[in-house]
């Protein structure tokens, strides 16, 4: 499927692997490919989102900053009666400081050598699947970051939702982008 990827698609899928990275995640989500797609955007599609007010700056800011439980996550279990600051104090003392906010081990490939490659998680994988479909849609023979997007709001999971909470008005400017 990626023979179909324009250059700059093919670049969005490199930098959310970047961006998963940076962000010290386990998998490639779909705000990946996103931050990828936005990273990667030529200059019509690059207004257009921040004219929507994304840019690589504002979606990493409302994305976690790989803490394995944040003030969210402190709220919930508020809720049922588990004090977190409790939790993470006693975890500490017994793992060292900071034990929480670790980045999960790196998973290592054939022979125990690091791998360069992280997985997509089955959102992102999804709406790569999508982006080929609006594609079609579209009549285009070619995937282009229009079409990524179409695909990630297609698909949209919550954590994607989290970041863009108008998808229906997002299609709408992108849709006026494509021919």
């Amino acid at each position: 499927m990626f023979e179909k990827f324009t250059s700059d698609a093919r670049e969005a899928v490199v930098a959310a692997q970047r961006e998963a990275r940076r962000l010290k995640a386990t998998r490639i989500e779909p705000v990946h490919v996103f931050l990828g797609v936005i990273a990667s955007a030529k200059p019509g599609l690059r207004g257009a989102l921040e004219g929507e007010g994304y840019t690589s700056e504002s979606v990493r800011s409302r994305v976690s900053d790989g803490i394995a439980l944040g003030d969210g996550d402190s709220k919930a279990l508020e809720s049922i009666g588990i004090d977190l600051d409790a939790v993470r104090a006693s975890l500490e003392a017994t793992f060292g400081e900071g034990a929480l906010d670790r980045p999960a081990a790196e998973k290592r490939g054939w022979l125990r050598r690091k791998s360069g490659h992280i997985a997509f998680a089955p959102g992102a994988k999804k709406a790569l699947e999508l982006s080929l479909r609006e594609a079609i849609a579209h009549k285009d023979s070619q995937i282009r970051c229009e079409h990524l997007l179409l695909g990630l709001i297609r698909g949209a999971d919550d954590g994607f939702l989290d970041i863009v909470r108008q998808p229906d008005r997002l299609r709408e400017r992108i849709e006026s982008l494509v021919p």
